[in-house]
């Protein structure tokens, strides 16, 4: 067992990382500094200081994330248009590698020569951390409980707490939601209890933040997006904070029932998972993002980021948000985004999503050009021939020599 004498560890205050923090200091003998983020999951994070406190902690550390979050990590991610699998928005991937990237400035910051983390050995978020931690400190090392110990089941870990005296109430002793859940600003994801039989239809109870699309309003609502560079800056004209945008998302998109997501998915490590998850406001930045991008992206620029996708999203997923191909990638989508710039709106009704105008001065649109009707000569139909004559030139020398294309 390498020599430890202070470890960062990433702290909520539940009962994992509860029983984590006295067994650091029962196994390893070491100081634990204490990291809670409040990256908008929506519960209050200012009790896991007295619940440190409680278990001998020094060094606490709370810190409200939730506009660097959005502003520099989830974002970026959507000027990619990013998605996992043809259906996953990575709202539990893209928030990793903020925390892993907190979690090595507070050792550098307390002179810590590791960190430590809750997440299982069967998950994709052990990989996630780990990664982000030694690509921002090399020497730093790693405790992974899950990996070390033998509390391999709730039983376990509550027995642990009353022979070592961590107190029940912060170890939530009280019902537990039979769901594994993670939440932060942009979703909120549910696994575990009946979701593992992937043939149960979630119970309607599990949702927390949208409304089940059938009880949703009568009426459809409007929203209107504006796009600095990529990035929504104003919503109704109401210029907003990266955070405040994807906060008031989450509340009008969810209203309407927008963003239920229920998915098999294949993790890094090797398994399918099923999960639950909820991401309103996601769900809206998206297609809105799209549109704007239809009207003011180049066409093989379009296409280019859309070929490339498919690989950032794996990238973010697998944990190499640090990785010299993740920022690479992630300097040619932010130059394409240069002039990614307008309105576009958007009809919110009984959990769908559509983007009914768009509009830009940055436009590529020429509507003389499209127009069924007359155009003034703007383009020359007859241009079309040779074209297609020059396109298809290579089928028609096969199709002369008789190759077989059946």
């Amino acid at each position: 067992m390498p020599s430890v004498n202070k470890v960062v560890l990433a702290y909520s205050g539940g009962l994992d990382t509860s029983v984590i923090v006295r067994w650091l200091q029962d196994t390893y003998n070491c100081e634990v500094v204490t990291f809670t983020a409040d990256i908008g999951q929506g519960e209050e994070v200012e009790p896991a200081r007295a619940k440190a406190e409680a278990l001998g902690v020094k060094e606490i550390y709370i810190d409200d994330l939730r506009e660097e979050y959005v502003r520099d990590f989830v974002f970026p991610m959507f000027r990619a248009n990013a998605i996992y699998e043809g259906e996953y928005l990575l709202g539990t991937s893209i928030a990793r590698p903020l925390i892993a990237k907190r979690l090595v400035e507070i050792a550098n910051e307390t002179g810590a020569d590791a960190i430590s983390h809750g997440a299982t050995g069967k998950g994709n978020d052990q990989v996630r951390f780990e990664m982000g931690a030694y690509a921002l400190k090399p020497g730093i090392q790693v405790i992974a409980p899950w990996r070390e110990w033998d509390l391999t089941s709730r039983e376990k870990l509550m027995a642990y707490c009353e022979s070592h005296n961590i107190p029940v109430d912060f170890a939530n002793k009280k019902k537990k939601s039979p769901y594994s859940m993670d939440a932060n600003l942009l979703h909120i994801s549910y696994e575990g209890g009946i979701l593992e039989d992937p043939w149960a239809e979630a119970e309607e109870d599990m949702w927390r933040w949208t409304v089940a699309p059938e009880s949703a309003p009568d009426k459809p609502e409007y929203l209107e997006l504006t796009f600095e560079k990529g990035d929504v800056v104003a919503i109704d004209g109401e210029a907003m904070s990266p955070a405040t945008v994807l906060e008031t998302l989450n509340k009008r998109a969810g209203a309407h029932g927008v963003g239920r997501l229920d998915i098999v998915e294949n993790r890094y490590v090797g398994m399918k998972s099923r999960g639950c998850y909820e991401t309103p406001g996601g769900t809206v930045l998206l297609p809105a993002h799209r549109a704007i991008e239809s009207l003011t992206l180049d066409r093989e620029v379009a296409h280019l980021k859309d070929s490339l996708m498919p690989k950032y999203a794996e990238l973010i997923y697998n944990g190499y948000w640090w990785s010299p191909e993740r920022l690479m990638l992630q300097k040619a989508i932010d130059e394409s985004q240069q002039c990614v710039n307008g309105d576009v709106r958007v009809k919110l009704y009984k959990g769908s999503v559509s983007v009914v105008g768009r509009r830009s001065n940055e436009s590529l649109f020429d509507e003389k050009i499209a127009t069924f009707e007359d155009d003034a000569g703007a383009y020359d139909q007859k241009d079309a021939e040779g074209f297609i004559k020059l396109n298809a030139l290579r089928m028609r020398i096969a199709a002369q020599k008789g190759r077989n294309l059946k």
